[in-house]
């Protein structure tokens, strides 16, 4: 009897990735069902180690298609542990993006408050970063209650128009990739798909890439995924956000359209500000930034980053018709005071028992 592999390869069960490990070799792309198919072996931890970190290493060697995209996210979000809000998903926003770029102080998460005291609804999903200052680092230092149960979640999305959702809570399926990404030390197509797997499946966004060759893909996906409005963007100093240094590109997606543009802040009347100045030293000082530029004590570089950010956040919850016209929308809860008050009654509600 012939066989294809040496016989130590013989008898592999189902969930095998060889099939998928063979095309990538071969230089062929995966379509939606095989990249389904092999990223539901891996969070359902049936794949082997090895065969995990070899598919992953061989995606991260170009840029994923739409169709691999599209297939493992398709799967992460059938595994989410999901967050039930009692809202439509075109009516939730998330402001995640994908890491892996320098790093400033949160301005995500602060601009995800100031978006929902302007009233958009934001199921802010986050993590622990590497950094030691992450979303949930610095909100958990500001006080509010990161690890706070669905009702608690709900009940603050209801009241308040925001909540946390953290991410090692909502997807138990990607803790059988951890080891293996932890192992090989660069960004994988996880990086890629935590931000596109939002627990309340919030059908707007806001999402940041640490390159921007990624932009039409995850454009792309977004638009295949259904997303409503996603501002999908990098900016040219290498941000993950919307940066004072430098212009963004931008791909928008609205009901399957795509539209791209660039965004300059100086353009829009905010100074220029390179992004090394906008760092925090430590979580200490991170937590600083967010506080006193929510507060309103901040009218530096801090705050031009956060209402640049925010304002994003309002056009893509569909309450301004462009991210200019956001910004004076942006400016005015953080000057009336609704910025802080929405921080001080995150941190109230989050900790009160359901």
């Amino acid at each position: 009897m012939n066989h294809r592999h040496p016989p130590e390869f013989a008898g592999r069960d189902a969930a095998n990735l060889t099939p998928f490990l063979t095309s990538l070799l071969a230089g062929e792309s995966l379509s939606e069902e095989s990249a389904s198919s092999a990223f539901e072996a891996i969070m359902t931890g049936e794949a082997h180690h090895a065969e995990m970190g070899a598919l992953l290493a061989l995606l991260a060697t170009r840029l994923p298609t739409t169709d691999e995209l599209t297939g493992a996210a398709r799967v992460m979000r059938d595994k989410v542990d999901s967050l039930e809000t009692g809202f439509e998903s075109n009516e939730l926003l998330d402001t995640a993006g994908t890491g892996g770029a320098p790093k400033t102080f949160n301005v995500s998460t602060a601009a995800a408050i100031v978006a929902a005291s302007s009233g958009a609804r934001v199921a802010k999903h986050g993590n622990r970063s590497r950094t030691g200052r992450g979303s949930a680092e610095v909100l958990e230092a500001l006080g509010v209650n990161v690890g706070a149960p669905r009702a608690v979640q709900k009940r603050c999305l209801q009241e308040i128009n925001v909540c946390f959702c953290f991410a090692i809570h909502h997807h138990p399926a990607a803790k059988h990739a951890m080891p293996v990404r932890k192992a090989l030390g660069f960004p994988t197509l996880f990086n890629l798909l935590g931000p596109l797997t939002n627990p309340a499946s919030a059908g707007r966004q806001v999402m940041g890439v640490y390159d921007a060759a990624f932009i039409p893909v995850v454009a792309e996906t977004l638009a295949r995924l259904g997303s409503i409005r996603a501002v999908v963007m990098h900016s040219e100093d290498g941000l993950d956000e919307f940066s004072l240094g430098a212009p963004s590109v931008v791909a928008q997606v609205d009901e399957g359209n795509i539209t791209e543009y660039r965004i300059d802040p100086v353009e829009l009347g905010l100074q220029s500000c390179p992004y090394e100045a906008l760092q925090a030293r430590d979580l200490d000082h991170a937590v600083e930034l967010v506080r006193n530029t929510l507060s309103g004590e901040e009218r530096g570089p801090a705050r031009d980053i956060v209402l640049l950010n925010a304002a994003a956040a309002i056009h893509a919850s569909g309450l301004s018709d462009s991210i200019e016209s956001g910004l004076p929308i942006a400016a005015q809860s953080i000057d009336f005071g609704d910025a802080g008050r929405t921080l001080e009654r995150l941190i109230e509600l989050s900790n009160i028992p359901e």
